[in-house]
Parts: C-alpha cells; sequence; structure tokens
C-alpha cells in the first residue's frame, strides 16, 4: 500500500500550532512568529519530512517562483553564456529558468510568449529581436507581465532593457583594423539585422566612408560566414569585420577552402568573445561583451521590477571592449 502523503495538517498536529500558523511559517512569514514557533514549525516539517506542494504554495502565494527566457539559438555559445549568468542570479533568488529556444522561429516564438503566460511565469527576459512590440503588448503588456528585453531588442521605452554600447563596439572595430592600414574592408551582416547589430555598422561608419565599406548580407551562422567568403573575395577588401563570432568562424573556413590565409591575406575582427576565440589557429581579435554579466545585470534587474512593479523604467548599457589576438595584421 502507498504511504498516505504528509499534509500540512499532520506538521500543525505535531508542532502544536494552527494550520494558518504553519502555512504562515512555511511560505516566508516566519518574521510574523516568535522564534520558538518557527522552530517548532521547522522541526516538525523535518522529523516528518514534509515537502511542501508546489501548486498549494502557488496558490497562496500567486507566485511561481519561475522565469522564461526566451532566446532566438541555443546553439550560438552567446547564449549559452547569457543563460549562465542568468541562472546564477536566479538560483541564488530561489527562482528556477523556464528556457525557450525559439530556433529564429518568430511563429514558435509567439507560442513560447502565449505559453508562458498561460503557465504563470513570473516574469519575462527576453533575448530575441524577432518578437515584436504587438505581441509584447498583447501579451506582456495588457496581462501586467513583468518583462525585460537584452541585447537584440530595442526596449523603445515600454520595459526595462539591459544593453551593451554596440555603437562603441563596431567604432573600436574600425579603429583597429584603420590603425593596420586597412583602406578597404568588408562587414558581413543579416540583410536585415536588429538595432544592436546596426548599431555596430554606425559606429563603423563613424570611422570609415561609406564608399570602402563594403557590406555583405550573411546570416548569424558559421554556414553563413563561410558562404560569404567569395562574396568577400569579390571586393578590394583586405579586411573583414563580422558581427558576431559565429560569422568569423565560418569565414575561417571559406578562407581556408578558396586557398587563403588569416591574417596574411586578410584580417578578421569578430564580436562577442565567446570561449571558443581562444581556440581557433589565429586566435581571433574581437570586441569583447561581457555575457555572463550582461545575463546576471538582467535578472538582477527583473528581479527587481517584480519586487517593485511601478519603478519607472530603467536602461542600463554595459561597456565592450577590443581583444585584440592574432587574427589581425598590420598592412603598414
Amino acid at each position: 500500500m502507498k504511504n498516505k502523503a504528509v499534509t500540512i495538517k499532520d506538521v500543525a498536529r505535531r508542532s502544536g500550532v494552527s494550520i494558518a500558523t504553519v502555512s504562515q511559517i512555511l511560505n516566508g512569514n516566519g518574521d510574523k512568529f516568535s522564534p520558538t514557533t518557527v522552530e517548532k514549525v521547522e522541526a516538525a516539517k523535518a522529523d516528518l519530512h514534509y515537502e511542501p506542494d508546489y501548486f498549494a504554495q502557488r496558490m497562496i502565494n500567486k507566485k511561481s517562483k519561475t522565469i522564461g527566457v526566451l532566446v532566438p539559438d541555443i546553439t550560438n555559445p552567446f547564449f549559452s553564456e547569457l543563460i549562465r549568468g542568468i541562472e546564477d542570479v536566479l538560483y541564488q533568488a530561489n527562482f528556477i529558468t523556464m528556457l525557450c529556444n525559439a530556433d529564429l522561429n518568430e511563429a514558435k516564438e509567439q507560442v513560447y510568449l502565449s505559453e508562458l503566460s498561460r503557465r504563470g511565469v513570473d516574469g519575462f527576459i527576453i533575448a530575441s529581436s524577432a518578437v515584436s512590440n504587438q505581441a509584447i503588448t498583447d501579451i506582456l503588456r495588457r496581462k501586467q507581465h513583468p518583462f525585460i528585453v537584452l541585447d537584440q531588442k530595442k526596449a523603445e521605452g515600454v520595459s526595462d532593457a539591459v544593453l551593451t554600447d554596440d555603437y562603441a563596439g563596431g567604432r573600436q572595430a574600425a579603429q583597429h583594423l584603420q590603425s593596420l592600414g586597412h583602406q578597404e574592408v568588408a562587414v558581413l551582416m543579416p540583410a536585415h539585422a536588429a538595432a544592436n547589430i546596426q548599431k555596430r555598422l554606425a559606429g563603423f561608419y563613424s570611422v570609415y566612408d561609406q564608399a570602402n565599406v563594403h557590406v555583405i548580407a550573411t546570416a548569424l551562422s558559421k554556414k553563413a560566414g563561410r558562404e560569404a567568403v567569395p562574396a568577400v573575395m569579390a571586393t578590394p577588401a583586405t579586411a573583414i569585420f563580422a558581427v558576431s563570432d559565429q560569422i568569423a568562424f565560418g569565414v575561417y573556413l571559406g578562407l581556408a577552402e578558396n586557398g587563403r590565409q588569416i591574417p596574411q591575406d586578410y584580417s578578421v575582427i569578430g564580436y562577442d568573445d565567446v570561449e571558443m576565440c581562444q581556440y581557433v589557429v589565429p586566435q581571433l581579435t574581437t570586441i569583447a561583451q561581457p555575457i555572463f554579466e550582461l545575463g546576471q545585470t538582467t535578472a538582477k534587474q527583473l528581479l527587481a521590477r517584480i519586487a517593485e512593479p511601478t519603478l519607472p523604467w530603467q536602461e542600463q548599457q554595459l561597456a565592450v571592449k577590443l581583444v585584440e589576438r592574432a587574427s589581425t595584421n598590420n598592412l603598414k
């Protein structure tokens, strides 16, 4: 015969206090009672091996202690590191991360938003630019869900946001290549780029004349970077700025397949500074984003929003920096 589950009534009976008192103490309100009462309840809970029912607690607290996190592509190591930073903070606050990987599929992202809302998560972290502001309004704002956008998604004054200084990143990349004597540069980026990547291009244009920059439409993937190499070789460019390290890794293979060497034939600079930058040969020069810190900051800001829903919207911007390695070469 299956053992009968221990209930809150059993804990109340063992500790000699009311069910209401046990409920209050086990739901984090022990400061309302004497240390002796709290000790009795905790001792009874331990003796009986009582485990609170998740759904019952949720009905009482109106909280799920769960955060929904929506990313476009978990295979990109940028998002893996981002999730690590988010979880680092949420775990310490006793929140669980519910990760949704949209596979760059906008329809899938809409479904995930609706499902996370239906399942009663306490807040949302949106790390994808494909989620429309209309969807955010329909699913999140109207239902008054706490949420935050980061990295790729432009907040436009309707939510909290944590961003990195993409304009400065593009500018630093251009300054580095220009200092090495490169006059013509190929920039590999998506045709319909998110706002953060557009800022990288704007920063690049603050250093180079547009006539000397050859923008080649390239998806944010290694495969796309590899396939973009023939188009790069058709230009007079001597250097390549890939707006993500993933693209840059693909460029490595594409150039090798076409008998070209880095940095002897082409200097290559990436963006993000994922761990693999140190393991490719030559090591990749890149613009480093504080990815783990970006995740931590985002999680902290969302928890602050959940605790104080009426706070004014906040937007934080983190700095980026050039990490010079061996993939860029001086032409002077």
